[in-house]
């Protein structure tokens, strides 16, 4: 599903307008980028939560080179569905 149809399913859905649906979801996905950003955990009841982690720098091997390389560290995102959208989904 691409951004548009979403936007219009919860527009049609909440009736709202489009532009203010774009709004809302512009400032859901800041805020939960500050969050990750900040160390914190963002949980979105009945959605999962989101939880950045750091993964420290590593040594690895280029496969066609045999070349050893230093990948810096970096902060992923790890996201944990919740119990309600694991049954959604199951059913």
């Amino acid at each position: 599903m691409d951004n548009k149809t979403i936007v219009e399913n919860i527009s049609r859905e909440l009736n709202l307008k489009k532009d203010e649906v774009k709004k809302l979801m512009t400032t859901f996905c800041s805020q939960l980028a500050d969050s990750c950003i900040n160390g914190d955990v963002f949980v979105a009841p009945g959605f999962g939560q989101f939880e950045p982690r750091k993964k420290s720098e590593r040594l690895a091997t280029h496969p066609s080179s045999g070349k050893r390389l230093l990948i810096p560290p970096k902060l992923t995102i790890c996201f944990k569905p919740s119990a309600i959208l694991k049954s959604r989904i199951q059913k």
